[in-house]
């Protein structure tokens, strides 16, 4: 089975886009987020046309929005409004091998790294905490997060640690949230089971660098993760790079998991 997760930014904007990622990872399953679309206008036959028959999605008009695609039979799962915003950031699902599938759209955060003098990264922060506290009280079980977090934690998830350290996306406070988040429900990341740590890895390029590749200054903001009970079954990563250099891309590229049966 092969989970893909992508920032679409815009999915009516990027179908054809979509329709390409599908062509060349062929995942079973699509964690879509800023699918930027109400409910009403969500491209369901397009998506189907991709051979995506089961749908789930949760969307407002130009912002935020999640959905998840899949070509194999899914059920609703738990989910919450976060921070009690009601701006679809969360939607889940069961697979039908019983795993949990959950798809996040964690806040930018806005510019300023200081939640006293910025709400957005306030919001960001008290997200990252509102995760912690709802997966630590769960039993382990099989479970899959992926998303768009908007935290690149490592230091060769960003092009230059000693530069963004002050740079939203890369702060100590961020990271240690994101952290802790992980530590509360023993999540493991396995894009990084697969490309050793040491080793610079980005999804995710500024529109601001209309030359990209160009320097290369990107971030690793795309992750999925897995519980311990679902280590023995993870089989191999992909992110697929190329994408950012596609016609009318997305900012953010896809990144894909395979997991054994």
């Amino acid at each position: 089975m092969r989970i893909a997760t992508w920032n679409i930014n815009s999915l009516r904007l990027r179908m054809p886009a979509l329709a390409e990622v599908c062509n060349k990872l062929n995942p079973d399953v699509v964690c879509l987020q800023e699918t930027k679309v109400t409910d009403e206008l969500f491209p369901e036959i397009d998506v189907r046309a991709l051979g995506f028959e089961h749908i789930l999605y949760s969307g407002m008009k130009s912002y935020n929005g999640v959905a998840i695609l899949s070509k194999l039979p899914i059920e609703a799962a738990q989910t919450r409004d976060w921070c009690g915003k009601g701006d679809c950031r969360h939607i889940s699902a069961t697979l039908p091998d019983g795993t949990e599938l959950h798809n996040f759209y964690v806040p930018a955060g806005g510019d300023i790294p200081d939640p006293e003098e910025n709400e957005k990264f306030a919001h960001k922060l008290d997200f990252l905490a509102e995760m912690r506290d709802w997966f630590a009280p769960m039993k382990q079980a099989p479970r899959i997060l992926v998303g768009d977090l908007n935290i690149a934690p490592l230091e060769t998830d960003v092009w230059s640690h000693k530069q963004l350290l002050k740079v939203v996306s890369h702060t100590p406070v961020e990271v240690e949230g994101l952290g802790a988040v992980m530590e509360a429900h023993d999540w493991i990341d396995t894009t990084r089971r697969f490309v050793p740590p040491e080793e610079e890895l980005f999804t995710w390029w500024s529109y601001r660098n209309r030359t990209w590749p160009g320097s290369n200054r990107g971030r690793r903001l795309d992750h999925i993760w897995a519980t311990p009970a679902l280590e023995g079954r993870l089989v191999g990563a992909e992110v697929l790079t190329e994408a950012r250099g596609w016609e009318k891309p997305s900012d953010h590229v896809p990144v894909a998991l395979d997991l054994a049966d």
